[in-house]
């Protein structure tokens, strides 16, 4: 008997795209699939979207109703859930465990000035929860 592991599996490349296309969807057929990925991949096949998805199936990305005649696929983990596991392996691996570094990195390289003034508002925000949170607690 196998158990099923609480972390969820890492997926390829190919199978995060495809996971991006159901967790936008919902449970969805392979053809539902294999349409939404025509939009942005006009050389997708629908026998290599059929074969990833069984591949996927197998690893316990996805899981597969078979009470119909065409099964219907859905993400086994939630998205946030999946990103959560693989952002914390990136900080492990690329960063030696510092969600700071990771942070600069992004913060110097990847980030608009538009998305910088909104990450300082957030910051901002919760700054100004967190002094009310704690003038609660004081009353």
């Amino acid at each position: 008997m196998t158990r099923k592991s609480a972390k969820p599996p890492k997926p390829t490349a190919a199978e995060l795209d495809l996971l991006r296309a159901i967790w936008r969807l919902g449970p969805s057929t392979v053809k539902d699939v294999h349409q939404a990925r025509l939009a942005e991949r006009p050389d997708a096949t629908y026998a290599t979207v059929l074969r990833l998805m069984q591949v996927m199936h197998a690893k316990g990305l996805l899981t597969r109703d078979e009470s119909q005649r065409s099964h219907v696929y859905a993400a086994a983990h939630a998205q946030d859930a999946l990103q959560t596991n693989l952002l914390r392996d990136l900080i492990q691996k690329a960063f030696s465990g510092s969600g700071k570094a990771l942070v600069m990195a992004a913060l110097n390289e990847h980030v608009s000035e538009k998305e910088r003034e909104e990450i300082r508002q957030l910051l901002k925000d919760e700054s100004s929860n967190d002094a009310r949170g704690t003038e609660h607690r004081d009353d």
